[in-house]
């Protein structure tokens, strides 16, 4: 079996898998499609924001962020990161305690306002179109590397397929099949980094093999990658002018 025909199988699978979970998973009422139903384990929850979080925009746009930023670039991660919890913390628990589908309807619960609710509604609006043509762009790319078509079919491909299961099943259909992108996502980023570190470094763990050598050869990693970058057109990676300080904070 080729290369090829092993990523369509690979890739029809997936897409069977999501449609499947939208047929299994389809809303029967408004609180289905909008809060599943409030059936949702926090562990699948936890799971389909993680996957939310290791999107396009993190496989993609991420990796080319740092690659040509450097070190500096770790603010955006460390950025990105945070706000998913504080999200999480500051939001999620007060829209579920006023019993609203929508932060539109909890700004406007909240500050008595149906101003305030157009402001929130145009605010989401702007903030949504923003990410999802970023998110959708690399689906694009992704689907036009992996199937070998034009990157406007590509992106018609996934937007199919996300309309699918995000009409058929509402949240619930949503939060399952990012439950299941969770574990093909984790399974991506995970494997590949641990065996290129014990290939490279012979340390099984990729933070600390970062720091390590390359085995027989006596060359830091960091100054490899360095050298890759700069070969590449971009900036060193350890070049960055930021303090830790400011990255982590």
């Amino acid at each position: 079996m080729s290369l090829q025909v092993l990523t369509y199988v690979v890739v029809g699978f997936t897409f069977a898998l999501y449609i499947g979970i939208a047929i299994w998973s389809r809303a029967h009422s408004t609180g289905d499609f909008y809060i599943a139903g409030k059936g949702v384990s926090p562990i699948a929850n936890g799971m389909a924001t993680a996957a939310d979080w290791m999107s396009a925009a993190s496989f993609i746009s991420m990796a080319g962020l740092i690659a040509f930023l450097g070190y500096d670039g770790s603010v955006y991660l460390m950025g990105w990161t945070g706000g998913y919890v504080l999200l999480a913390l500051l939001l999620a628990p007060y829209l579920r305690k006023f019993g609203k589908f929508t932060v539109p309807e909890f700004i406007a619960e909240r500050y008595y306002s149906k101003a305030a609710r157009i402001v929130a509604v145009i605010c989401l609006i702007f903030i949504s179109f923003t990410y999802v043509a970023g998110q959708m762009r690399g689906v694009g790319i992704v689907f036009s590397r992996f199937l070998e078509v034009d990157v406007t079919v590509g992106l018609i491909i996934g937007m199919g397929i996300v309309f699918t299961y995000a009409v058929l099943g509402g949240m619930k259909g949503i939060t399952y099949t990012q439950v299941a992108q969770y574990c093909v996502l984790i399974f991506a980023y995970t494997v590949p980094a641990v065996f290129i570190a014990i290939q490279l470094t012979g340390n099984p763990i990729p933070q600390l093999a970062f720091g390590s050598e390359i085995t027989g050869t006596g060359t830091a990693l960091l100054d490899k990658l360095d050298d890759i970058v700069t070969s590449l057109g971009f900036n060193q990676y350890t070049s960055g002018t930021k303090s830790r300080i400011d990255v982590f904070c």
